[in-house]
């Protein structure tokens, strides 16, 4: 079985652990480091972690891409990335114990270059299971059912409205599961393809649909689409549909540490659940455990 995740906003990311912060005054961090990030690198690492064969496609350009790869070298995990001349952002997250906030900075994109787009579907088109190297999977026998695609977070500015449908479409054309963690346009132009599961945070739910994610609607948009669709929402309950099966699952409040990549760890978890044959409420609860681990940590993206 293998796992191909797409995340096309590269991140280089600096956490900062402050017992407080003073505004307008000088503030030392007790505990600071540096790690690759992005949605779909934390996916990557905890799936890595889990012990499933992940391997992550992005764009990257500039002179911080050396040490983002060595970076992704040193958490042991498999990249493969186009040339996009855009130099790759940075975001801070900020930490500040007494008053338990996890502060977030990011930076905007820089646009990526105009060939960009044709390089990142090529490449798409090389790996497997995509490549004609691979045939399309057995409708009946579903010889790839354990392979699956998983496309987080936003793009870069510099790529079209098409460039995730595309890959979406190619995927479920090959019989490979889809799991959607955007949101937008993104994802609006994805549901025709029928992706297996989306998992928009409750926020993004909203500002995509422009609705509250009534039992409803949310039923009336997996059957029309044919998908399932997960909604978190931080600690607070998880609503999920499959069918006309909607069910809500509580959520454990923790003790959080840094809660950057609780989200990306959640995906992975329930991703390497349902390689393995889980059912949609039991790789939920898979999703909720790594989520869990995640915030227990410094560094994003990770269980251990």
């Amino acid at each position: 079985m293998s796992f191909l995740t797409v995340c096309l906003n590269p991140t280089l990311q600096k956490t900062l652990n402050f017992s407080s912060v003073v505004p307008g005054a000088v503030n030392r961090a007790a505990a600071h480091r540096l790690d690759v990030s992005g949605k779909g690198i934390n996916v990557t690492r905890v799936l890595t972690q889990l012990g499933k064969k992940a391997t992550h496609l992005t764009q990257l350009g500039g002179d911080m891409r050396p040490l983002f790869l060595s970076l992704c070298e040193q958490d042991g995990l498999s990249v493969e990335w186009v040339e996009s001349g855009s130099q790759i952002r940075f975001c801070y997250t900020l930490l500040t114990g007494n008053d338990g906030y996890v502060t977030e900075l990011v930076e905007e994109s820089e646009p990526v270059s105009a060939e960009t787009e044709k390089l990142l579907l090529d490449k798409f088109d090389t790996l497997h299971p995509f490549s004609t190297a691979f045939p399309q999977a057995n409708p009946v026998k579903n010889t790839v059912a354990a392979t699956f695609l998983v496309v987080s977070g936003t793009k870069a500015v510099g790529f079209s409205d098409l460039v995730i449908p595309n890959m979406v479409r190619k995927a479920k054309e090959k019989g490979v599961r889809v799991i959607l963690d955007i949101r937008g346009d993104d994802l609006i132009n994805c549901l025709k393809f029928e992706p297996d599961i989306i998992k928009p945070n409750l926020d993004e739910f909203i500002a995509t649909f422009k609705t509250e994610p009534t039992k409803d609607f949310l039923i009336d948009l997996a059957q029309k689409y044919r998908c399932s669709i997960i909604l978190t929402n931080g600690s607070r309950k998880i609503l999920a549909v499959s069918g006309d099966n909607y069910f809500e699952v509580e959520v454990k409040p923790v003790k959080v540490l840094n809660s950057i990549g609780c989200g990306d760890a959640f995906t992975a978890g329930l991703t390497s659940a349902l390689s393995d044959g889980a059912g949609l409420h039991e790789a939920i609860n898979e999703g909720k455990r790594c989520g869990a681990l995640n915030a227990a940590f410094l560094k994003p993206g990770v269980i251990r």
